[in-house]
C-alpha cells in the first residue's frame, strides 16, 4: 500500500455533487483523491496502514478557484493602510497618520480601498490629504483600483504639474482653474502611479506574493487567475515556481496597454503568445491577455450608452477599431482574451471585438471572457452564449456597504438591472465568479 495514503474522517465533506452533496470520509492516495463517500467503505479502501486525519467535526470542501484576482497587488495591499470601511476624510486621514507612525522608515504613506462615497461632493483633493500628512508622499488606491488619490508631495514626486498632458485613456483631474487636484483616473493612475509603486526590489515582490498565497491558503483558495500580469509579477511567480514555493495554481493573463501605435499593441500580444508557450508548468501558466476596455461606474469612467445622472460620460479606453485587432491577434495565437468591460457601451464593444475575431479567424471554443459586466444593455445579454463568451463576475462588488455611490451615479432603472447574472444564466451563458482582490476582500466565503 502507498505509504502516502490518508483517510480523512470525523466531520462532514461537501462534494459539490448535486446527487451526493455530503460524504463522511475521503481517501487520498499520494496526490490523488481515491474515494469520497461513507466511512466504512473509505476505511476498507484505505486499509489499516493509512494515516488518519481527524476532521474534528469540521467541514471539508473542494478548493475555491478565484476567477479574477491580482496576486502581487493583493499581497502589497495587505501591508498598506486599509481604508475600505472608512466613511469620511477624517477617518481616512487618521488611519494614514497611524500607518505613517507605525512605518517610520517608509518613504511614502500607502493606503488602499478608499471609497468615493467617503469623500464630499467635488471629489478627492491633495489638500484634503495635506491636512494630515505633508512631510512625505501619500498614494491611495481607490477601492476599484482605477483611481489614485495623491497629496501634494506625491504629485511633486511624480512630476505632475497643472500642464502635464493626460495620457491616452486617462485623466489628471483638474479644478475650474486648471490646477491638478490630486486625483488620477484610469491610465493616468496605471501609467504614472503603478510603475512607481511597483519599482521595488525582487525581495519585496517575493514578499508580496508570499503574503497573497498565505492569505489564500488560510481561506481555502487553491487556484487563482491573475488578471493583468506584468514583467515584475511574472518574474516573482517564476522564482517561486523554480523554488517549488507556489502553494496554489496560478493561471495568468498578460496585460496589454493602450498605446499611440497599433504596432506596439500587436507586439505586446506577440510577447504574450511567446510567454504563454514558454511558461506552462503544473503550478503556473499564462493563458491569455487582459485588456481594460473602460473604467468604473464609481468613478464615472465606465463607458455608458446614456450619460450618468450627473451628466458625465466616458468613451471606451479601447474603441472597437483598436480593440478588435488586438483580440483577433490573440485569438489567432490560441490565447484567451479577458476584456474588462463594466458599462453597457464597453460591454457592447467587447462583444463586437470578440465577434470580429471569431469571424476573421474562423475560430470558436477559445472561451474568451468579459470581466465584470456590471451594467449590460438587455439587447446584448443574449449575444454572449453563441460566441462562447464567459461572463466573469464578482458578487462581492454588490456589497451594500460600498454600493451607494454606484447606485447614485447610475440611477434608476439602470441600477436595478446591475450585475444581471440571472439574465446571463437564462441566456445560457457560462459564469465564472471571482473576487477581483484587492478591490474587494479575497475571502471566498
Amino acid at each position: 500500500m502507498d505509504v502516502m495514503q490518508q483517510l480523512f474522517r470525523g466531520g462532514r465533506v461537501f462534494t459539490s455533487d448535486p446527487d451526493q452533496p455530503w460524504a463522511e470520509a475521503i481517501v487520498v492516495d499520494g496526490a490523488t483523491i481515491a474515494y469520497v463517500g461513507d466511512l466504512a467503505e473509505a476505511a476498507a479502501i484505505a486499509g489499516p496502514q493509512a494515516t488518519i486525519v481527524d476532521i474534528a467535526g469540521g467541514v471539508v470542501m473542494p478548493g475555491f478557484v478565484d476567477a479574477h484576482a491580482h496576486l502581487l497587488m493583493t499581497g502589497a495591499s495587505l501591508l498598506k493602510a486599509q481604508l475600505r470601511d472608512a466613511t469620511s476624510v477624517a477617518e481616512i486621514g487618521n488611519r494614514l497618520v497611524a500607518w505613517r507612525d507605525a512605518n517610520p522608515d517608509s518613504p511614502r504613506v500607502l493606503g488602499v480601498s478608499w471609497l468615493f462615497s467617503a469623500v464630499p461632493e467635488g471629489g478627492p483633493t491633495a489638500a484634503m490629504l495635506d491636512a494630515y500628512i505633508d512631510d512625505r508622499p501619500v498614494y491611495l488606491e481607490a477601492n476599484d483600483l482605477h483611481s489614485s488619490w495623491l497629496n501634494t508631495r506625491a504629485l511633486e514626486e511624480l512630476g505632475v504639474t497643472d500642464s502635464t498632458p493626460n495620457p491616452i485613456g486617462g485623466e489628471i483631474v483638474r479644478d475650474a482653474a486648471g490646477a491638478a487636484t490630486g486625483l488620477l483616473l484610469e491610465n493616468a493612475s496605471y501609467f504614472m502611479v503603478w510603475p512607481l509603486l511597483a519599482d521595488v526590489d525582487d525581495a519585496t515582490h517575493d514578499r508580496h506574493l508570499r503574503a497573497a498565497m498565505r492569505a489564500y491558503a488560510e481561506t481555502g483558495v487553491t487556484t487563482a487567475v491573475d488578471m493583468a500580469l506584468d514583467h515584475a509579477g511574472l518574474a516573482a511567480m517564476l522564482r517561486a515556481d523554480a523554488r517549488d514555493e507556489l502553494t496554489l495554481r496560478l493561471h495568468a493573463h498578460w496585460l496589454i496597454r493602450r498605446d499611440d501605435d497599433p504596432a506596439d499593441e500587436a507586439a505586446q500580444v506577440a510577447e504574450a503568445a511567446q510567454l504563454a508557450a514558454l511558461h506552462r508548468s503544473d503550478h503556473f501558466r499564462i493563458n491569455g491577455i487582459k485588456v481594460i476596455v473602460d473604467g468604473t461606474i464609481d468613478g464615472c469612467t465606465a463607458a455608458l450608452i446614456e450619460p450618468y445622472t450627473n451628466g458625465l460620460n466616458a468613451d471606451p479606453i479601447w474603441p472597437l477599431d483598436r480593440l478588435a485587432p488586438v483580440v483577433t491577434a490573440a485569438d489567432a495565437c490560441g490565447l484567451q482574451a479577458a476584456l474588462h468591460a463594466i458599462g453597457d457601451q464597453a460591454v457592447r464593444t467587447a462583444i463586437d471585438a470578440i465577434a470580429v475575431a471569431s469571424s476573421a479567424n474562423g475560430t470558436d471554443g477559445r472561451r474568451h471572457r468579459i470581466e465584470h459586466l456590471e451594467y449590460v444593455d438587455e439587447a446584448d445579454v443574449p449575444r454572449l452564449a453563441p460566441l462562447g463568451i464567459t461572463a466573469s463576475m464578482q458578487p462581492v462588488h454588490i456589497n451594500p456597504s460600498t454600493l451607494a455611490n454606484w447606485e447614485r451615479v447610475l440611477g434608476e432603472p439602470r441600477a436595478n438591472r446591475g450585475f444581471a447574472w440571472p439574465e446571463f444564466i437564462a441566456a445560457g451563458t457560462t459564469l465564472a465568479f471571482g473576487t477581483d482582490t484587492p478591490t474587494a476582500p479575497h475571502e471566498p466565503l
